[in-house]
């Protein structure tokens, strides 16, 4: 644990953190929940960890505080893509990125927030995993906190930071170097990817039970929001499809899932047994016991390849294309590129993969070579040293 080199001989300081991320209906919950997982890391080793996040409509504040975290609440100016944004820039001179509607204010607000409650913290990392917020907010704050951590997958805007994560598949440090300091450490690639531990510990057992390949239990998940309800039209495609007679779908939603009702509803008149579970807190094992996956291209992706979980992947937001283009190319899954197309290209799609267990085999042999879930220990460890 880290020892801050001012305490008496003897006298241990835990480190603080504070986290800066937001869940919202148009951005989703994937920032959040990792942060959560590097924050469950650090807490168990004694840190002292607080999030601030702002009342969008969709946030995981209760949810964050029910595991025993102190949350800042930061009142929503507006919601995420619905604040005349342009306007209040141009006043203000600052420059918009392309994500800038999702903080619903500007970064000169956002900071005149966040400043008095990390003036008072003092942490020793503040982390941010935001992508409406850049340099602009990171200069701002800088002095509040004794280290700074971006985590990103963009590489689109300037950061001015001690730490930059991302975990994509096939990121370098050199699509970096334009956007951040010269002495900031930077860290890619799938490696370090944030997953809850118990992933590393399921995947043994979840790769042995892919020794003989077969589609019995299908896993579907399309983030903790799905907005557009990309569940739903996968489960209508399912019924054109050829599954196995006993096969079992389960599908798995965030409570604050707009579409939930009518899913649950969908879910009861299709021809396999099928369940909608909510707010799943073992999705590990559920990957597990899965053996093929429809799932979206987002934080998810890491934690199948994790479990080496075949996956037909689909593309929901520009921002995960490149993922679901680098894990295409590995081997890794396979890729439906726009969400309007679920039904043209999931039938065929699956009952290749139903003919062909072998199929099944080396997708996930490509899978569990990208990723064997130590990111979170590896990212933790370096924060507390």
């Amino acid at each position: 644990m880290a020892v801050q080199g001012d305490a008496g001989a003897g006298e241990a300081v835990m480190i603080k953190a504070a986290f800066r991320a937001d869940a919202s209906l148009q951005m989703g919950t994937g920032h959040v929940m990792r942060c959560l997982t590097l924050a469950d890391a650090l807490a168990a080793h004694g840190a002292d960890c607080q999030f601030l996040c702002r009342e969008h409509h969709g946030n995981l504040i209760e949810f964050i505080r029910n595991k025993g975290y102190i949350v800042h609440a930061l009142p929503a100016c507006a919601e995420p893509g619905t604040a005349d944004l342009p306007t209040i820039r141009a006043a203000s001179g600052e420059k918009a990125t392309a994500h800038g509607h999702w903080l619903g204010t500007t970064q000169a607000e956002d900071v005149e927030a966040c400043a008095p409650i990390l003036a008072e913290l003092q942490p020793d990392w503040l982390i941010v995993d935001h992508y409406a917020l850049d340099a602009h907010w990171e200069l701002a704050l800088r002095p509040c906190c004794h280290k700074l951590m971006v985590i990103d997958d963009l590489a689109d805007r300037p950061h001015y930071c001690d730490l930059l994560l991302d975990q994509t598949f096939g990121r370098t440090v050199k699509d970096y170097r334009a956007w951040l300091p010269n002495d900031c450490q930077v860290l890619c690639g799938s490696q370090y990817a944030l997953l809850r531990p118990e992933f590393a510990a399921l995947r043994s057992y979840s790769l042995q039970r892919r020794a003989e390949p077969r589609v019995r239990q299908l896993l579907i998940s399309m983030g903790g929001v799905d907005k557009d309800n990309a569940t739903g039209k996968v489960l209508e495609a399912l019924r054109i499809s050829s599954l196995p007679t006993g096969c079992q779908i389960t599908v798995v939603m965030g409570a604050g899932a707009p579409w939930l009702s009518e899913v649950t509803s969908q879910a009861q008149s299709m021809p396999w047994k099928t369940r909608v579970l909510v707010g799943v807190s073992d999705m590990a094992r559920l990957m597990a016991d899965s053996d093929l996956a429809v799932g979206a291209a987002g934080a998810t992706s890491w934690e199948r390849c994790c479990m080496g979980l075949p996956t037909i992947m689909l593309v929901l937001a520009d921002n995960q294309r490149q993922v679901a283009q680098g894990l295409e190319k590995a081997g890794a899954a396979l890729v439906v590129q726009q969400a309007q197309h679920i039904a043209e290209f999931l039938p065929s799609l699956l009952s290749a993969l139903v003919a062909r267990p072998a199929s099944l085999l080396a997708m996930s042999l490509s899978a569990s070579s990208i990723i064997d879930g130590q990111g979170v220990a590896i990212i933790s460890q370096l924060m507390e040293s």
